[in-house]
């Protein structure tokens, strides 16, 4: 099995619900192939570098998966018939996989993202201390430097 990324930039204006059908068909399209998907990392809307179908955003998705060959060409194939679907790229990550270290790699990708999600939740309260006190010393250098110019 060779390790592949694919990035695509689906349309910004389709419905939550049409979206979640394009994400879970791009899922079920790796299992149906024999593939091993390791990430699905949804970026969300974005703006474009340029106009894509008289767009200026896009919502990314990035995949991390293995498979073969024929996985890498029925997923394009169906992005190219998709009007969902804006752009697409997939690059060769590695030339032979091991299934389970992937494996490994996803649970302790996701133990990781549980872990962050954890410490955001409890950062506001910390960070709006920290913006005080940045504040407080902001004023304090303006008024030095008020101070130096007299």
């Amino acid at each position: 099995m060779r390790r592949y990324e694919t990035f695509f930039i689906a349309d910004p204006d389709i419905s939550e619900e049409e979206r979640g059908q394009l994400f879970e068909k791009t899922k079920d399209l790796i299992s149906q192939q024999e593939g091993f998907l390791v990430m699905f990392d949804d970026w969300g809307v974005k703006k474009l570098a340029y106009e894509i179908k008289k767009k200026n955003r896009g919502h990314y998705i990035r995949l991390d998966y293995s498979g073969n060959g024929a996985l890498v060409a029925e997923m394009e194939r169906s992005f190219r018939i998709d009007d969902r679907v804006m752009k697409f790229m997939t690059i060769l990550l590695e030339e032979s996989a091991n299934l389970d270290d992937l494996k490994e790699e996803q649970a302790r990708t996701s133990e990781e993202k549980t872990a962050q999600e954890n410490v955001v939740e409890e950062k506001p309260a910390d960070s709006a201390a920290v913006e005080a006190e940045t504040e407080e010393g902001e004023e304090t250098t303006t008024e030095s430097n008020e101070n130096k110019e007299e």
